[in-house]
């Protein structure tokens, strides 16, 4: 089901997601969105977190484990 809801843009350039989507699609305080460019409309999008994803990975695995691989890779790359 499509749920819209008018926003306005402030002059930094941010808005607020209303409650209603961010619960819908499980947004809190420090989630990450991809944000993409389409023809004529933006689309936001939630990126998972590792912990999400732990159920596809955890046959290699603790979530933990992959941190601190990921953040030592990060560094790496630094």
């Amino acid at each position: 089901m499509a749920l819209a809801k008018r926003v306005k843009v402030t002059r930094n350039g941010q808005t607020t997601i209303p409650k209603e989507i961010r619960g819908r699609f499980g947004i809190e305080e420090g989630s990450v969105l991809l944000v993409e460019a389409r023809e004529d409309v933006i689309v936001l999008r939630p990126v998972p977190r590792l912990e999400d994803l732990t159920g596809h990975l955890s046959r290699f695995g603790p979530a933990e484990k992959w941190r601190k691989d990921l953040d030592r890779a990060r560094e790496a790359d630094d």
